[in-house]
């Protein structure tokens, strides 16, 4: 067993090319911690999302604060704290805080799935 203190965990900023501005990220579990899946927690400001993308593994979203958009080609939906985000393999899809609220969410993936930026 394995307990994670939040207040322990470091938040590190990210500025990756699939994100439209800076975010900050705190990493649950080291990639020794579970051969099943990665967690970890991004925290988006106002007016910061990511690009569109794909993964070639199952994503699933909790949101923990704020309000932001989970969004694919076809649709977009307005979430906030407690709402959960199920993005199957290879669906083309954006999450974030595109307007002028932040929103920080968990983020569950497959161990070993692969992200594809499908827009640049």
């Amino acid at each position: 067993m394995k307990i994670v203190k939040m207040s322990a965990v470091p938040k590190t900023e990210g500025t990756a090319p699939l994100f439209t501005g800076p975010v900050g990220r705190q990493a649950i579990l080291d990639p020794d911690d579970s051969n099943n899946f990665n967690f970890g927690i991004v925290h988006f400001g106002a007016g910061v999302r990511n690009k569109f993308h794909k993964h070639s593994g199952d994503q699933i979203l909790i949101v923990t604060e704020g309000t932001g958009t989970v969004a694919t080609r076809d649709e977009s939906v307005v979430v906030s704290e407690g709402d959960v985000a199920i993005i199957p393999a290879g669906e083309d899809h954006w999450h974030g805080a595109p307007d002028a609220t932040a929103m920080s969410h968990i983020t569950i993936t497959v161990k070993g799935s692969q992200t594809e930026q499908t827009e640049t």
